[in-house]
């Protein structure tokens, strides 16, 4: 009597059900992929947009509050606009550290203060801030301070309702790239206590022996 043999239950993938899940397993990990791809550039793209409204809201801040406060906008020699920020020791004359340039670069591509906190408490003319000497000079003989305000930007524009020491308002505009995309900021300040009756007739110094 031939003995039967033990029935063998083989239960594996054919062909075809392995090709089906290679092909259903490529596309998961492609969309996968696409997701994660797409999430990193939102992430990208949201914190390029934060960084560069940050940087708006700082400018503005720090404009605004320069322009509102000055005794006068004395200048804009170049590519600067020269600001007499405040008159600490009240002596009705411009000392080398209560003067601001608000900078914007000969190729219009940042906004920076510059300032010289630690100067010597001798008098700057007014003369020298219209005629553009003021800068060279202070930089050459006292301690600058450059504040970045937007380090990379593009057009940036100072625009004046009248030719300075006679200016009351102004207007800063600049062009920052978000997302690819260009957009136009324009920060807007007037004087609240514009310090015109120091001028002389000609507006070319102060009356308080400036020169």
């Amino acid at each position: 009597m031939i003995p039967k043999r033990p029935k063998h239950n083989f239960k594996g993938f054919t062909l075809v059900e392995l090709l089906v899940a290679l092909v259903v397993t490529g596309i998961v990990s492609a969309a996968v992929a696409t997701l994660a791809y797409a999430l990193g550039t939102a992430n990208d793209s949201s914190n390029d947009t934060a960084v560069k409204q940050a940087q708006v809201r700082y400018t503005t801040l720090r404009i605004s509050e320069l322009v509102r406060n000055c005794k006068l906008i004395c200048g804009a020699p170049g590519d600067d606009l020269a600001v007499w920020r405040a008159d600490d020791n009240n002596n009705g004359q411009i000392n080398p550290q209560e003067l601001v340039y608000l900078e914007m670069g000969q190729g219009r591509d940042y906004v920076q203060l510059l300032d010289f906190p630690s100067a010597a408490n001798w008098r700057v003319t007014l003369s020298s801030i219209l005629g553009g000497t003021a800068k060279q000079e202070l930089i050459l003989i006292c301690d600058e301070r450059q504040t970045k305000l937007v380090p990379e930007c593009s057009n940036v524009q100072i625009v004046l309702d009248s030719l300075p020491p006679w200016s009351k308002s102004v207007s800063v505009s600049f062009d920052l790239v978000e997302n690819g995309a260009v957009r136009q900021y324009q920060i807007s300040a007037a004087l609240r206590g514009w310090a015109g009756h120091l001028l002389d007739t000609d507006g070319s110094s102060l009356v308080s022996d400036d020169d």
